[in-house]
């Protein structure tokens, strides 16, 4: 019986040193694994880090796109209503012209009359509309010849280049010019001194007429 359990002992502990080998060989090829695998972890890392870099970049780039897009979409529903405004405004100047003529024109007799208030009140709101909307008078009498907003349909006696009258008012919507003001520029004429030598001669011919 005992030659029996050592004969059953015996393979069991066989088997125990053999597995003990085994363990020690796989902890022996994890062992020499392990710096392989963590060079592929920190290269895999390096990778994934300069994909989400780009990534960002990219999204940094989208988003300064879609703003740049949505700039310029404000700036161009900004010039459209720009336009319209002007248009509108362009339209209106003509009527503004007529009041100013009517009224100008007005006999000093029906000066005082409630009519001719009412059309003064008419136009007052009319220009506190324009003023509103950002419109200005071109300044032009006796400023200047401005080619830029002054239109010259003639010229008359007058300091040369200088605006000697104004036909028709012009108008600006901010910096833009509606409609130039007409004028008249003077072309030099009239404004000369009198020559010394002139005087001079006169002069002698007084004396001998009173002599």
């Amino acid at each position: 019986m005992t030659d029996e359990r050592e004969e059953a002992a015996g393979p069991a502990a066989g088997d125990s040193v053999a597995d003990a080998g085994a363990e020690g060989s796989a902890s022996g090829d994890r062992a020499a694994r392990e710096p392989a695998d963590v060079d592929g972890l920190r290269a895999r890392l390096e990778e994934e880090t300069q994909k989400a870099e780009r990534y960002f970049a990219s999204w940094q780039r989208a988003a300064a796109d879609y703003q740049n897009y949505k700039r310029r979409m404000e700036e161009e529903r900004s010039e459209v209503g720009r336009i319209a405004s002007a248009s509108f405004i362009i339209n209106l100047l003509p009527l503004m012209d007529d009041i100013e003529r009517a009224l100008r024109d007005v006999d000093a007799k029906l000066a005082g009359l409630t009519w001719i208030d009412g059309i003064w009140l008419i136009y007052r709101k009319f220009e506190a509309v324009l003023q509103n909307a950002g419109v200005t008078e071109i300044e032009a009498d006796g400023v200047m010849f401005d080619p830029t907003v002054h239109e010259a349909i003639s010229e008359a006696e007058g300091e040369e280049g200088k605006v000697v009258s104004v036909v028709q008012k012009g108008y600006k919507l901010g910096d833009r010019v509606l409609r130039p003001a007409m004028v008249v520029v003077g072309n030099g004429g009239g404004t000369k001194e009198p020559d010394e030598g002139n005087e001079e001669s006169g002069g002698d011919t007084q004396e001998d007429i009173t002599g």
